[in-house]
């Protein structure tokens, strides 16, 4: 059975501004990450490329931004690859290594000039506009929209992460999770008394780039749903052909002659493919309407959660 395949992340408007040939040599840094974030870094300006586009963004900004989305985690390469692959939940310590990313990641690119316009990307992306964020503990006016930007990317693509997502069925869960997080709390414990007043009405994420996330997630909803409904044709071009082989059979079987059986019988051997014989081909067709009947509710589900993402409110 033809293998279907799937990219979570439709990179159709990323590839349009043919970012290659602008950022050759920040592509080549990448090179030097981890596999699993290089991965995440390719996703995050994936994101940020496409919610800048929903922002209307002009396109020497989602250039920029997009950038700065690749080279966000660039610290991540002075910190010990032990802690940065490390599978489970971090120890404090550890923890608290890792948030040194965003300050090595400064720094990375104040040295090297042809980084050093992306720096703001590196430093800022895990402040909060609630000042509950690091390394510098900002609050919103004070925060860099881009880093605004590449926060809501980096925590939706670190929870799909996490989660092991493959398909965008439930996927509305995780955005009910950025809702929180764009929402106001109570700060009293977390936000010093004389920050207190300025951002109680401030969660931790913009929640007007969290609404162009949603139409991004959408888009790739209905991405995932094409590639389906193409899995789909794909399937029932295989059962006709399957039908014709099993009326050949019913043919051969039917015959007295030896000449028509083996007439029949050729036919059907002419439209096998790989791995099909006269005694299992019953067995594929089988397996073949079934896919399309689990397809077909694997559309319905996406549908439904396009539904859902919809309806959410930030």
């Amino acid at each position: 059975m033809f293998k279907e395949t799937f990219d979570f992340y439709n990179s159709t408007n990323l590839k349009s501004y043919n970012l290659d040939s602008t950022m050759k040599y920040q592509l080549a840094t990448l090179e030097r990450l981890d596999p699993f974030t290089r991965r995440h870094s390719e996703n995050v300006a994936n994101l940020v490329c496409r919610v800048c586009e929903y922002l209307k963004c002009k396109r020497a900004f989602t250039i920029y931004a997009t950038i700065c989305g690749y080279l966000h985690d660039i610290g991540k390469l002075c910190i010990p690859k032990e802690i940065v692959s490390k599978p489970g939940k971090l120890t404090p310590e550890e923890y608290e290594i890792i948030k040194k990313h965003t300050t090595f990641g400064y720094e990375m690119c104040m040295k090297d000039l042809k980084l050093r316009p992306y720096a703001d990307g590196a430093l800022y992306h895990h402040e909060a506009l609630n000042g509950t964020g690091y390394p510098n503990g900002l609050t919103k006016k004070d925060i860099p929209y881009v880093a605004q930007i590449i926060r809501v990317a980096d925590e939706y693509d670190a929870i799909v992460t996490k989660r092991q997502y493959t398909t965008h069925v439930n996927i509305s869960e995780t955005l009910k999770d950025l809702i929180q997080d764009a929402k106001p709390a109570n700060y009293m414990k977390t936000v010093a008394l004389d920050m207190l007043k300025e951002n109680y009405k401030h969660g931790k994420i913009n929640p007007t780039i969290l609404k162009a996330l949603f139409k991004v997630v959408i888009d790739d909803t209905y991405y995932e749903i094409s590639g389906v409904m193409q899995y789909i044709d794909y399937l029932k071009e295989q059962v006709k052909r399957l039908e014709t082989i099993q009326k050949y059979d019913e043919k051969r079987l039917d015959s007295k002659k030896e000449k028509d059986q083996a007439y029949y019988l050729e036919g059907m051997k002419i439209l096998f493919e790989s791995g099909e014989t006269v005694d299992n081909y019953k067995q594929v067709l089988k397996e073949y309407l079934q896919a399309i009947v689990d397809r077909e509710t694997h559309k319905q589900k996406l549908y439904d959660e396009i539904k859902i993402i919809k309806k959410l409110r930030v």
